[in-house]
């Protein structure tokens, strides 16, 4: 599954690899250690509290704050023909921090530290290879989610 990412992780099989199905199913999750609480974004197999490895997954809200932000003017290969391009970094509301690009609600002249912002997970079903990734956009922006049950 982590192959709709792109070239991010190498191993064939990890604890929480049902996370990319989430994502592809447009469920923004993270995880909960079952013997401490503590909670993590992105999911972690092992908590880093208690070092566990009992964990459950929680679907997160997606809301943030803008942690901090740049413009890519000199892309790396491979991304040169969407250049220029934002990315940022935001702590989500319940844990952990996330990095994605700048989505179509939010304009450049617009982008502060220390903005609400909402996760809003992306899927390009129409390639033959599903890519799945998140983007930043205005809060309250929703999208399309497979039923919860």
């Amino acid at each position: 599954m982590f192959k709709w990412f792109g070239k991010v992780n190498y191993t064939p099989y990890t604890k929480v690899n049902d996370f990319a199905q989430y994502l592809k199913d447009g469920r923004l999750m993270g995880t909960r250690c079952k013997k401490c609480q503590a909670t993590s974004f992105p999911p972690r197999a092992d908590c880093e509290e208690c070092m566990s490895d009992e964990f459950e997954f929680i679907e997160m809200s997606g809301k943030a704050q803008l942690h901090t932000f740049t413009k890519i003017v000199a892309a790396p290969t491979g991304f040169e023909d969407v250049a220029p391009y934002i990315v940022g970094v935001v702590d989500l509301a319940e844990a952990g921090r996330a990095v994605a690009w700048f989505g179509e609600t939010i304009d450049e002249d617009e982008i502060e530290i220390g903005m609400d912002l909402q996760i809003v997970p992306q899927i390009f079903d129409e390639l033959e290879d599903i890519k799945v990734y998140y983007s930043f956009e205005k809060p309250g922006t929703t999208w399309v989610k497979t039923d919860s049950s």
